[in-house]
């Protein structure tokens, strides 16, 4: 056995941060529909698609968060998170 640890680089803690952050987003998109009844659907489905999404990449990548399947997973829920933003501002939900 190797006494060695495994040292985790800035890209892969930015991507992991980056996944994270989007998580977090999704579960607070959740309170609010759940307290308003706004979007419920999307707002229940797009933390289990993240879950399963993220769990999948990682076990494709070798639990890499800077692979570039991680990173495409990444990059597409915050567009889901730009896009709701966007939305938002407009005056739509």
């Amino acid at each position: 056995m190797s006494s060695e640890q495994a040292q985790v680089t800035s890209a892969q803690f930015g991507w992991f941060l980056a996944g994270a952050l989007s998580f977090v987003l999704s579960i607070a998109l959740l309170g609010y529909s759940l307290w308003t009844g706004i979007a419920l659907s999307f707002a229940i489905l797009w933390p289990l698609l993240q879950i399963f999404g993220y769990g999948m990449t990682l076990k494709m990548a070798k639990g890499d968060p800077a692979h570039y399947l991680v990173k495409t997973q990444v990059i597409l829920h915050w567009m889901i998170v730009f896009l709701l933003a966007a939305m938002i501002l407009r005056g739509g939900s």
